[in-house]
């Protein structure tokens, strides 16, 4: 008895958390993947997945899913690591000024960004009015509803995710490594692929499974900007719950999706730790020793790329010249692509036209008094208080894990963190379901509440990610000196802890609140047609007609985010100006 309420206080810092995951997230999902394998009346059962399997319709969308997903992850690694080489080699405001164009986007609504690639891939979007002015005719085929265009919406989405997951590994590696090899004869690609690549591997790696991962779960952009051949699973798995109430065959597909993903995320694991996902290396001795054998794999790579490809390409005598500015310039390029088209949605949302067209006719504010009505206003004030209490209840049980992790040694610290990082790995689309069916029977469905469980879930990793930044960060000595001063627990709390941690605790709760207020998977289930948050009545006026209505709505949100990217950025300076005790 002593022992386990000794283990229950030790431990007392990440309980809560692990409680609420295990009821909101590992009991509903687990309950909706059985479903496909079993059923109260027929008893266990392989009928629906063989169904998946053997119908050539949902077996083309599976093959295909995993097709797109690949393309995206792959356009996204290739673009991102540019940008990211670019941020990591600048210092000062034009680090700053690059990486604040790539979080602008990365925080931007998804929903924005694929009203932006509708206004510039429509018929009348700017796209054309561009091919038009150079050739004098419209473009051959439509620029929309093809798999360029879910293409195009998807990298531009999730390429900012790729760059932030690459760049803390890139500047962890020691910068005088590639001047090193340079001194030794090595020429500038072979530096590259010898030297730099394989020491960055494991955040291109880690970048490939959260795009990966993202892109098998999607449903937004393949339903705005693509055709029938680019549905993907997350769609028929919509229509399966929603519209047919067919759990058992929506639960085998999701039950595929979710295998896929469970092999990948245990071989990311396998190969570099699940730490290596929260910033927190192993030790020099267990890393060396545990990832020798995929380091000297990557090395070998590494040489073969080098003596088939790169020392024939540099031979040409253009190619060594290229490769010295190509990386600054196809960055900057890169980094318009992501910034660029959701400033084009703020001219359509003053148009006097009632169609989206470019270039707009001005001057119109019609678009933004429709935003003045009931149901638009409820969808903002449900949104803005659900993000707020999910930023809270995130912040709430992620610090006391945060410091639990930190600053305990225990063997358990593994396998919690796969428990706690499972919600950012597990693709949305199947959480959303799982709580679909676990709401139903409680109770909770179009409840506030439920949004807030909802959202929350979702939040937990990237505030727990955050918050152990800001521990790992923190000097214990600190409070120590303040308690040989005298100061008691509550002097020492209000005085020296909650002021340090107030900046990280802050950038935290603006994580959560962004991810909650962007959240259209989830309030597609939990609502269920009884209440809509903002992202959900901008997607069923989406369906319906898109409309300047929604470059309105657009544009506040982005400005929005906006603000939040900026007071974030200004909140991370002030933490890295601050004065540290030696």
């Amino acid at each position: 008895m002593k022992s386990a309420l000794a283990s229950l206080i030790r431990n007392a810092g990440v309980a809560p958390l692990l409680v609420f995951l295990a009821i909101a997230f590992l009991v509903p999902v687990a309950t909706v993947l059985s479903l496909a394998v079993w059923s109260p009346v027929d008893g266990f059962s392989l009928a629906s997945l063989q169904r998946i399997l053997v119908t050539p319709i949902y077996s083309t969308t599976l093959l295909r899913t995993l097709e797109i997903s690949l393309w995206t992850t792959v356009m996204c690694l290739l673009g991102g690591f540019p940008i990211a080489l670019l941020i990591n080699r600048l210092r000062g405001a034009a680090r700053t000024s690059l990486y604040l164009l790539v979080l602008l986007p990365l925080w931007t609504s998804f929903l924005v960004k694929s009203f932006a690639w509708l206004v510039l891939l429509g018929k009348n979007g700017a796209v054309n009015a561009l091919i038009i002015a150079l050739t004098g005719e419209p473009a051959n085929s439509s620029l929309l509803f093809n798999l360029n265009a879910v293409l195009i919406g998807m990298v531009h989405g999730l390429m900012p995710f790729a760059v932030l997951t690459i760049l803390p590994v890139l500047d962890a590696i020691d910068p005088r490594l590639t001047p090193a090899a340079a001194s030794l004869g090595a020429r500038t690609a072979e530096g590259f692929i010898r030297v730099l690549l394989p020491l960055a591997m494991p955040g291109v790696a880690a970048a490939g499974l959260i795009v990966f991962v993202t892109s098998v779960g999607f449903f937004i952009v393949p339903a705005l900007l693509g055709g029938p051949r680019q549905t993907m699973v997350a769609n028929v798995i919509i229509e399966m719950v929603l519209d047919l109430m067919n759990w058992p065959l929506a639960s085998a597909a999701a039950l595929l999706m979710f295998g896929v993903v469970a092999g990948l995320f245990g071989l990311y694991i396998h190969s570099f730790g699940i730490e290596s996902l929260v910033g927190r290396a192993r030790t020099p001795a267990k890393s060396a020793a545990a990832h020798r054998p995929h380091r000297q794999a990557w090395r070998r790579v590494g040489w073969l790329a080098w003596d088939r490809v790169a020392e024939p390409l540099g031979r040409w005598p253009l190619v060594p010249a290229l490769l010295r500015h190509s990386h600054a310039v196809l960055g900057l390029a890169l980094v318009l692509f992501l910034a660029l088209p959701a400033l084009f949605l703020i001219p359509v949302s003053f148009t006097v036209s009632g169609i989206i067209d470019w270039p707009p006719q001005f001057f119109s504010w019609r678009w933004y008094a429709a935003l003045d009505s009931p149901a638009w206003r409820s969808a903002a004030w449900r949104s803005f208080t659900v993000a707020c209490a999910t930023g809270v209840l995130s912040l709430a049980m992620a610090y006391p894990a945060a410091v639990w992790l930190v600053r305990k040694a225990q063997r358990s610290r593994v396998p919690v963190l796969v428990v706690v990082m499972a919600p950012m790995i597990v693709p949305r689309i199947i959480i959303a379901i799982g709580l679909f069916y676990l709401f139903a029977r409680l109770g909770l469905i179009g409840s506030w509440f439920g949004l807030v469980l909802g959202h929350t879930v979702i939040a937990l990793p990237f505030v727990l990610v955050t918050m152990i930044a800001v521990v790992q960060a923190y000097d214990e000595r600190l409070d120590q000196a303040a308690a040989v001063c005298g100061a008691g627990i509550g002097l020492r709390l209000r005085r020296v802890t909650l002021p340090l941690l107030a900046p990280g605790a802050l950038s935290a709760f603006l994580f959560a609140f962004v991810t909650s207020l962007d959240e259209l998977t989830i309030a597609l289930f939990v609502t269920g047609g009884l209440s809509s948050t903002l992202p959900k009545q901008m997607w069923d006026e989406a369906l319906l007609r898109v409309s300047p209505t929604l470059a309105a709505a657009s544009t506040l949100i982005f400005l929005l985010m906006s603000s939040v990217v900026v007071l974030a950025q200004a909140i991370r300076q002030r933490r890295s100006t601050q004065p540290r005790t030696p």
